[in-house]
């Protein structure tokens, strides 16, 4: 395995590209973690699954598992839902946690070239909140191990959950969660928008505030606003005036609409619905249709038990003329404060 030091740059040519671009897989880390899903861990397998098998139908699943056993765990529970395996590939990298958004590599490519790198963040479970994390903190070099290709080491902690791209050199992020004392105090806002600049390949880092309730990762972007094209986003609003995510939702909307990219454009802003509140063990859990995931064949949506699933799934299926748009019942998933795009990370096609 190559490595490189810490503050190397990384060669010119190599960029994130946007999740709309074609994947070669999706990775996964298999959920073992009971203390993520307290009481509801079983629960969530037949949705994960169909999860799974909507992601098959256009590119290949590499599921990272503990061991043998966990495999043939996942095996079965992947058959029960007519998954098909020859489209599933298992790796045997062990895993503190479930979030492979967070902890998994970040693949860059040189189109050009024809070659690929994997960026290795570091990874501190956001901010030490549930240690063990060792074992996720070392995915992304096990996974460059595996492939042969080089690895870079930014030397800084960042997940990918935190940041969302358009692949025209722009990155959304959020003060709260990159800003925020528990990741690196040591850098301020331009020191980090020069480390995402140099390691994602982008040119220009555009900030929201906060992040929505219940959302114990201080606030990730993938959650509120995402990309669906180079220049249009989509962003969670509440209508509730009484309800607890109203106002900072606003601030972020308002932010949406005095920004610029790179070209001098103003954003295209699609307005998205946030569900009703979904409450477990009197917690509110950080509930959205914005954690969607875009595969090559479908836009996976979490949906909620309720009146708004419909409305969400409409905007979203005219945000993506070219790909099928799925809601999945995400309401035990969430449980484990987090959904569909917290939980995957693709690998681009170069």
């Amino acid at each position: 395995m190559q490595h490189t030091n810490i503050h190397t740059k990384l060669p010119s040519g190599y960029s994130f590209p946007a999740e709309w671009a074609k994947h070669t897989a999706t990775w996964l880390s298999w959920p073992h973690k009971e203390a993520s899903w307290p009481g509801k861990i079983d629960l969530i397998y037949p949705i994960y699954s169909q999860f799974i098998k909507a992601v098959t139908e256009g590119e290949q699943v590499c599921i990272n598992v503990n061991d043998e056993q966990m495999k043939a765990v996942a095996t079965a529970h992947l058959q029960k839902e007519g998954v098909d395996l020859s489209k599933v590939s298992f790796f045997i990298h062990p895993t503190n946690d479930a979030w492979c958004r967070d902890h998994g590599p970040a693949f860059l490519i040189n189109p050009e070239e024809k070659k690929k790198i994997i960026v290795d963040w570091g990874y501190n479970a956001w901010g030490d909140k549930y240690p063990p994390y060792d074992l996720d903190d070392v995915i992304p070099t096990r996974i460059a191990k595996h492939y042969d290709i080089p690895v870079y080491y930014p030397g800084i902690v960042m997940e990918g959950g935190s940041v969302d791209f358009n692949g025209k050199g722009t990155i959304l992020t959020t003060t709260a969660c990159l800003l925020n004392q528990n990741r690196n105090p040591h850098l301020n806002q331009q020191q980090i928008e020069e480390y995402l600049c140099t390691y994602y390949g982008a040119e220009q880092i555009l900030w929201l505030g906060d992040g929505i309730v219940g959302d114990d990762t201080d606030g990730h972007i993938d959650d509120i606003t995402r990309f669906v094209n180079e220049d249009t986003v989509v962003t969670v609003v509440e209508h509730d005036k009484n309800d607890e995510n109203y106002h900072l939702l606003k601030e972020n909307l308002d932010a949406l609409h005095k920004m610029r990219l790179l070209n001098g454009k103003q954003l295209n802003v699609v307005e998205l619905p946030m569900p009703s509140a979904v409450i477990y063990d009197d917690m509110r859990l950080p509930a959205s249709y914005a954690n969607f995931y875009i595969s090559n064949a479908a836009v996976v949506v979490p949906t909620y038990r309720c009146k708004n699933d419909e409305a969400a799934l409409d905007i979203l299926t005219r945000c993506f003329p070219d790909r099928k748009v799925i809601g999945l019942d995400s309401t035990d998933i969430i449980w484990g404060l987090g959904s569909f795009h917290c939980l995957s990370q693709q690998e681009p096609a170069v």
